[in-house]
Parts: C-alpha cells; structure tokens; sequence
C-alpha cells in the first residue's frame, strides 16, 4: 500500500533532541551516529537539503539552548571568545568586534542576506568547513573550543581544518561538538596609552593593514568565488615585517599561505618581490573548479586581490599615508 504526502512528511521530518548540556549533545552524536546532524541555526543544513546536497538525518540534535555564558561576545585578556551559537547578526552589530576584529566584521557582513544571518550562527559557519568567516579568522589565529569523548580541549582552527578534511576524505567525520571560538587580541589593537614612550617611534614608523576580501554573491547561500584575508605590517622603508594570508572560495577548504607568509617575512615590497608572491599564490593555492568558476580563475582572482592589498600597503608606508 503507497503512502500519501502527508504521511511521507512526516516520515522524513527529523527527531529533535534539546539537550542543556555539550556532553548531552555530544552524547547523542554518539548513540545516533551518521543519523544524527549537530544544528543551531539550520539556515544551511535546510538549504542543503532542499537542493538535494545532503539528505535528511533521522535525528537533530539542537545545540542552541547548550547553557553558555551570559555574554556570548566577551573579551578577556587573551583576546576575545563568541559562543558558536552567536547569531551572524548578532557578530555584525557587535562593536566590540567591528572595533578589534574588523575583518572578521566583514566577513559576517557579506554573508548571505539580513534575514538568514538572524538564524545562522558563527559557529555553523565554521563548521560548514567552507564558510566565507573562515579565512578572517585564519588570519587572526583562532582556535576552537571542542567537546569530544575526552572532554573539552582547544584546537588551533587551521589545524582543526586540516584534521577534520582528512577524516571526511577517510569517510571517518569527526563527532566532536564546536562550543566557541577564541581569538588572541591582534597586534596593533591595544590602547594608545598600554605602549611605551620608547616604543612610540617604532610604532609610529610601522603601517599595520589588514583586509577581507569576498568575490561571489551574497544574497544567498551561493559559495562564493573566492574569499580572501591579508593581514601584516610594512615598515616605512617599503620593508614587510609580517603577513598572514589565507584563502577559500567555493567548496574550498580556506587554509593559511605559511609557505608564504615566511617565504617573504623581511623583504622589500617593489615590484619584483610582489610579482614572486603572485606567482607563489598561484602555486601553492590549490582551489577547486565549480559551474560557478574555474580553479584557473580563482587561483588568479585571488593573487590579485593579496598583490594589491600588499602594494596598496606599501606604497602609503613608505609616503607616510597613514
């Protein structure tokens, strides 16, 4: 005997589970395994399972209502932690973070439209493994706060990114629960009055930069061509002292440019030197090809968006532009 809609509605409809507690909800990940998704928001997960990406898991397990802190955007003397249940809204309108994480600010801005980033959260962002918040957050060094059998830990996010990439290649996905993320206090956000007179002159004779770059649509969840974050400082000789770069874009897992990023710590930024990094993006960043754009045009997308930030940079250290 067939069914009718209504019946096979409700026979696709998940279980919700609310537990209070991470090792509540870590505990049913356990029991259910492969049936059973993590969701907060579900602004993705419900977007996958409309296009038919992703089928529909037997279980949900809401980790919306896990007891948390009272303040979900806090700052502390390391740095900074939001709860991964903080709404993409919530991070945009935060001033705290639109003053001391201005890239991350950014990024959440560009994400898909007001309406979804009412639901979504930060941390299912994160957990997409290619969400567009990613490579701000690579380059400001953040890490994660994890639940799994042995409790809570924290995990550096560009090593959680590799480690989690592994596990879904080996068909063995990770159960463990992201409960927050914290990054450390950039360089160069202090208060004017915390830095020594002794080191005013070095300061002032440093241009610090930092910029978020997002190529694609934002109305929807369409990934985007290609994300972008440079952060790093140049001194007024022309000379970069530092610079983190890291790359996404599409269903591209976004990774740090190490390689880079020490390959040309303490040269001088002319026209050569720029040129070598256009290349060396071309070489070492590996994004894959979609209907939307192919790995060719994304790879030289985003060298040209790291070159002309860099020589952007450059050029107002050495003419004191800033």
């Amino acid at each position: 005997m067939g069914t009718n809609a209504h019946e096979q509605e409700t026979i696709q409809s998940p279980l919700v589970w609310h537990p209070q507690s991470a090792a509540d909800a870590w505990q049913l990940k356990q029991n259910f395994g492969a049936d059973a998704v993590y969701a907060a928001g579900g602004t993705l997960l419900r977007t996958q399972w409309e296009s038919g990406l992703a089928k529909m898991p037997a279980h949900l397990i809401d980790v919306s209502r896990i007891n948390g802190q009272e303040e979900p955007i806090r700052e502390h003397e390391s740095g900074m932690t939001i709860d991964a249940a903080t709404s993409l809204a919530a991070c945009r309108s935060d001033a705290l973070i639109a003053r001391k994480l201005p890239l991350l600010a950014e990024a959440v801005k560009q994400i898909a439209a007001p309406s979804v980033r009412q639901l979504a959260t930060l941390g299912g962002n994160v957990s997409s493994l290619v969400g567009d918040s990613l490579p701000a957050m690579l380059v400001y060094d953040a890490q994660l706060h994890l639940f799994g059998g042995a409790g809570e830990h924290w995990e550096e996010l560009s090593d959680w990114l590799a480690i989690t990439e592994q596990a879904l290649l080996s068909s063995q996905p990770a159960s463990r629960l992201l409960i927050g993320i914290t990054i450390p206090m950039p360089e160069g956000t202090a208060d004017s009055h915390t830095v020594a007179p002794a080191q005013e002159e070095l300061v002032s004779k440093t241009k610090r930069f930092g910029a978020y770059y997002k190529v694609g649509r934002r109305e929807a969840f369409t990934p985007s061509v290609v994300t972008a974050a440079v952060v790093g400082s140049i001194n007024s000789s022309g000379v970069l002292e530092h610079m983190k770069l890291a790359v996404g874009g599409g269903q591209t897992i976004p990774r740090r440019l190490k390689e880079l990023e020490a390959a040309f710590a303490g040269s001088e930024l002319h026209a050569a030197t720029l040129q070598r990094i256009y290349d060396g993006v071309l070489d070492v960043y590996e994004p894959r090809g979609d209907l939307f754009a192919s790995a060719d045009y994304r790879k030289s997308t985003a060298a040209n968006l790291i070159v002309t930030e860099l020589w952007k940079s450059a050029a107002e250290a050495v003419t004191g532009g800033w």
